[in-house]
């Protein structure tokens, strides 16, 4: 019996409330994670409660799915992909987030992701340019200058944390880059990549500096929550929902909301108002993201 035309046809609707959910997980992680680091908790901190609260998620998933398939991924692929978006990535962010406001992070990582993801492709793959890519690219190196900028003539602390973020970027490229030279499932390098980050994480706190003594329960909890169970699992659940109903192509028009997002939650929650050469910047990096997929096919 051959599936009913309603059965296959994609729910956009639901498709749209987890994009637009996903969104709203990634302001409110950045802004958490920002408002915890200037009080008690630090990079390595966020980190780690990222990584426990991503495999609490993630071991019930394998044990009831099999772990044949992170077998077939092999321990040196896992590896691999865990160094590039594993514990250093969210601790090299939360590093940044220390020195520069969540709005920052928000914007020059995506764009730098989007940025890498095409160099590297052309690097590792040749595709082609098209005008249309190279307009975008165009784009979002402006904005990322741009933004930027402040920073260069302000303070010195701030441009470190937007290196910082611009290194995340190129981390999560490479990562992008690995699975689809790989051929792996995101679930599957997402499970991957949350359960080896936890086989550090006793480790990590005999030697790095913490201050989980300091935090309230509730903060810790809330982190927990917000970096690991949200964001860590939740969001990428979403994404990826998105992307099988919408297609990679309109699902990937989320990921230029975020910073909007950021700056409007980090506005409210920290108080953090970018500039206006910033503001304006975040446009021409999003005309970047966006009009690429806008003007396909014209």
């Amino acid at each position: 019996m051959q599936p009913s035309h309603a059965a296959q046809r994609p729910n956009i609707r639901l498709a749209f409330l987890a994009g637009f959910t996903m969104i709203a997980i990634t302001a409110v992680q950045f802004v958490a994670a920002r408002f915890s680091l200037r009080a008690d908790l630090t990079a390595v901190d966020i980190a780690s409660l990222r990584f426990a609260g991503a495999g609490l998620a993630f071991i019930p998933i394998v044990w009831l799915t099999g772990s044949a398939k992170l077998r077939a991924l092999g321990w040196r692929r896992a590896l691999a992909l865990a160094c590039l978006v594993g514990l250093p990535y969210p601790i090299i962010i939360n590093w940044g987030l220390t020195y520069a406001p969540a709005t920052h992070a928000a914007a020059l990582c995506p764009a730098s992701i989007v940025f890498f993801s095409f160099l590297l492709a052309r690097l590792a793959f040749s595709e082609t340019i098209t005008s249309r890519r190279l307009a975008g690219i165009v784009l979002i190196i402006a904005g990322l200058l741009l933004f930027i900028l402040p920073s260069i003539s302000g303070i010195s602390g701030v441009l470190f944390g937007d290196l910082l973020f611009i290194g995340s970027g190129i981390m999560f490229a490479a990562y992008a880059i690995l699975v689809r030279h790989w051929n792996v499932e995101s679930v599957t390098a997402t499970a991957a990549i949350s359960l080896l980050s936890c086989l550090p994480l006793p480790l990590l706190h005999l030697f790095a500096p913490s201050g989980l003594a300091a935090a309230s329960a509730t903060e810790i909890v809330a982190q927990l929550i917000i970096q690991g169970l949200l964001a860590g699992a939740a969001a990428i659940f979403l994404y990826t929902y998105a992307v099988r109903q919408l297609g990679p192509q309109i699902a990937s028009l989320f990921l230029p909301c975020v910073p909007v997002a950021t700056a409007f939650t980090g506005m409210l929650v920290l108080g953090e108002v970018p500039s206006l050469l910033q503001f304006i910047a975040m446009l021409i990096m999003t005309a970047g993201m966006v009009l690429p997929v806008l003007l396909k096919g014209k």
